[in-house]
């Protein structure tokens, strides 16, 4: 199986000046995905995309393949799925059976996370998509509400409001840390997230997607812990 990493890292931002970037723990948050990638034993290739000089620098010298994007796909709504359909007419000449998006905006996760979902497709010919999840503990759709103009509240599941957190069943949030999808698939349904898709569950204690200033300051200590084997 030919297995395709891409790392989208555009130079705009409008939460975090800079985000891919930012040092946290000292490097740039981009480096963290091109870590990642170089520790899988299962990506035949992976390549930075990006717009921005500094992005493609820091891939270069990390000995990552990279390749400059279009400013049309590099703006705060451009689709990520034309962002790939762009990287992949780039490397047409070689075929992928597999694309594994690593967004570096969720730093935490390892090779052998990337290898774990690779191995899904292996085992499971007929699977097309698997998205990276954490289990949400307190957070959970039963203590959620809705707001009108007058403030009243909406619960968003009324049959479980009063329910206690132990009785509650598990729900799970996309952490950003990976999506992967048969190239096939993806060329056919021209969407990252598909109707029929597995879960790879990764801790909640690790969880943290970067969108702000506050988010920033949380990755740098988690990543500390994490790095030191805290969490």
């Amino acid at each position: 199986m030919n297995v395709l990493g891409i790392i989208p890292a555009r130079g705009g931002s409008k939460g975090v000046k800079n985000k891919n970037i930012r040092l946290v723990d000292g490097e740039p948050l981009v480096t963290y995905a091109i870590n990642t990638a170089k520790e899988s034993k299962l990506l035949t290739d992976f390549i930075v995309t990006s717009d921005d000089e500094a992005i493609l620098n820091i891939a270069k010298s990390n000995e990552s393949a990279y390749y400059k994007r279009d400013l049309k796909n590099a703006q705060d709504d451009s689709p990520i799925e034309l962002v790939i359909f762009e990287v992949l007419q780039f490397l047409k000449e070689k075929q992928y059976d597999l694309i594994v998006l690593l967004q570096p905006t969720a730093p935490i996760r390892t090779g052998e996370d990337v290898d774990n979902v690779i191995s899904m497709f292996l085992k499971d010919e007929t699977l097309n998509n698997v998205v990276s999840v954490v289990e949400l503990e307190d957070i959970h759709p039963a203590r959620m509400y809705e707001v009108d103009d007058s403030f009243n509240l909406k619960p968003l599941n009324s049959d479980k409001e009063k329910e206690q957190r132990q009785k509650l069943s598990p729900v799970y949030l996309r952490n950003g840390c990976i999506y992967a999808t048969t190239t096939k698939a993806f060329l056919e349904e021209k969407t990252l997230i598909l109707s029929n898709k597995k879960a790879y569950v990764m801790p909640h204690s690790t969880w943290v997607n970067i969108d702000t200033e506050r988010d920033l300051m949380v990755a740098e200590t988690l990543v500390k812990l994490w790095k030191t084997k805290k969490i």
